[in-house]
């Protein structure tokens, strides 16, 4: 299985650490995030793994030639020359003619990247997004009025409730004659165009943990997830060969 994880940004939140350490480098606990990332692809047996990325990709680099790990995952990099987004790049790194993971190469989950992948399959999909409830409190009362400005209702703090994207997804090869070569685009871009052109495109809502780790204060709440999800996040050894067979997995990720 091929893995894509998209680190091409300057991680402008976590400023001033990113200006001399990329992000994928930036360390969770004793260990970068990159790495954290690569050893639960492992544990879920993916052979092949493509890193795009961008900003001071030296360094990157410089860590993936000194790195069994990614030796043991036949990495490569794909490096940017300009800002493409979240999927334009895509259509630029050579071999992707079968279903493939891609990822931000930011985030902390303890998703079963198998059940995902067979959720995928199952459902026939172009394109499958991963996605999680999440929930915007509103600290003020919210009014509903018409247009005559006459109320029709109040809302004391209501908290608005929607699937939002992981930055985690399943792609068919086809999905990628909709990017051009060498073109800025970005995920939620392709997702309409795929729409439009009449391409299957679902969600697989999530239960497991997930963290964005887009500023500073998140790499604190990472390293105590990483204390509390040990044995989930499957950062040693690999996954057991008896796994089940996609058909025997339910549709339903919600078990």
């Amino acid at each position: 299985m091929r893995a894509v994880i998209l680190a091409g940004g300057r991680g402008s939140r976590l400023a001033p650490y990113t200006t001399v350490i990329p992000k994928p480098l930036m360390p969770v606990g004793d260990r970068p995030i990159l790495e954290i990332i690569l050893r639960q692809l492992r544990y879920f047996h993916f052979t092949q793994v493509t890193l795009a990325c961008g900003y001071l990709a030296d360094l990157v680099r410089a860590y993936v030639h000194s790195s069994s790990l990614c030796a043991e995952l036949n990495m490569d990099l794909f490096i940017e020359q300009k800002p493409l987004g979240t999927a334009g790049a895509l259509r630029s790194i050579a071999g992707l003619n079968s279903t493939f993971l891609a990822m931000n190469g930011d985030v902390l989950t303890t998703l079963d990247y198998s059940r995902l992948i067979a959720f995928h399959h199952e459902k026939k999909a172009a394109l499958t997004i991963a996605v999680m409830q999440r929930e915007f409190p509103v600290s003020l009362g919210v009014i509903h009025y018409h247009e005559d400005y006459t109320v029709h209702g109040y809302d004391e703090k209501p908290v608005f409730r929607f699937p939002v994207s992981t930055g985690i997804y399943v792609y068919e090869p086809k999905v990628l004659s909709y990017i051009e070569p060498d073109e800025y685009l970005d995920l939620p871009t392709l997702t309409l165009r795929l729409m439009e052109a009449g391409e299957l495109v679902v969600a697989y809502p999530m239960k497991d943990y997930w963290l964005d780790i887009g500023n500073r204060d998140d790499f604190e709440v990472a390293t105590k997830a990483i204390e509390k999800y040990a044995d989930d996040l499957h950062l040693e050894g690999v996954q057991p060969l008896t796994v089940r067979p996609a058909g025997a997995i339910p549709v339903s990720p919600a078990e």
